[in-house]
């Protein structure tokens, strides 16, 4: 049985953590599967959405406790490569293109919790909890949480969420920023789809462009932004999308974007 699923359809590329016995915990080549697998769909053109979700009830229980035991025996916890294979995964999440969405089916604990906040949106289940994890265990986030909680919560928030190292449930997740919406249970299927559909059939140029935007805007001043923009807006101008939005427009009916 994989560690990893794909489901490649309709635009949208669905990965799914398939350990449940394990909560979906993350070993190092399931890590390493995952960065091959995001890295690939991140240049195929036919992918207009990424979407990460879990097997079972959990969504991700953050690192492989067992392998980590196992190289505390050996002697080659600081060497076994789970924290560099980690960090390349975030970065490829968080540096990919297109649109990315976290369907958190479960509980998200430390590193997979990190995962989810790696990506664009969180939909979260109404009974998923979310768990940093780390000070209750005398560490500290090590897969990119530090950086992503802040700009998501705020300074204040992130520390009474890391501190104190209690679970917080999708509400309370969704009240502070966290997530992106929390979903009834006997909705959840369905709202997911709707909501990833859409994103998958929008037009995927000007996601791409608007994301680069997004990231980029916290490094320029306001006279710099204003460039990119409008270096932006020039090759979206170009896009087939944009012809058919126009057309649409003119016809008054819906667009059907293709994605470039």
């Amino acid at each position: 049985m994989s560690a990893v699923n794909i489901d490649m359809s309709g635009g949208i590329c669905t990965v799914t953590l398939n350990r449940p016995e394990q909560r979906n915990a993350l070993n190092v080549p399931m890590l390493k599967q995952l960065n091959e697998v995001i890295q690939g769909a991140s240049t195929d053109t036919s992918v207009r959405c990424l979407v990460i979700t879990g097997s079972g009830r959990g969504f991700c229980a953050g690192a492989d406790l067992a392998e980590w035991a196992d190289a505390e025996a050996n002697g080659t916890l600081e060497s076994y490569g789970w924290t560099e294979s980690a960090h390349l995964l975030m970065q490829s999440i968080v540096s990919f293109p297109k649109p990315s969405v976290a369907v958190v089916n479960g509980a998200a604990v430390g590193a997979g919790l990190d995962m989810a906040l790696s990506c664009d949106f969180r939909l979260a289940v109404d009974s998923a909890k979310f768990i940093a994890g780390y000070t209750s265990m005398a560490y500290t986030p090590d897969a990119g949480g530090s950086w992503l909680l802040p700009r998501l919560i705020g300074v204040e928030a992130a520390k009474q969420f890391l501190f104190f190292d209690q679970p917080w449930t999708a509400q309370l997740a969704k009240s502070k920023g966290m997530v992106s919406e929390s979903i009834a249970a006997d909705d959840f299927e369905a709202e997911t789809q709707k909501f990833i559909a859409q994103l998958a059939s929008g037009p995927t140029f000007a996601h791409v462009k608007t994301k680069q935007l997004l990231q980029a805007s916290g490094q320029n001043s306001f006279s710099q932004q204003l460039k990119l923009e409008h270096q932006a807006g020039l090759e979206c101008g170009r896009s087939e999308d944009a012809n058919e939005a126009l057309q649409a427009s003119i016809e008054k009916r819906p667009a059907n974007f293709c994605g470039r």
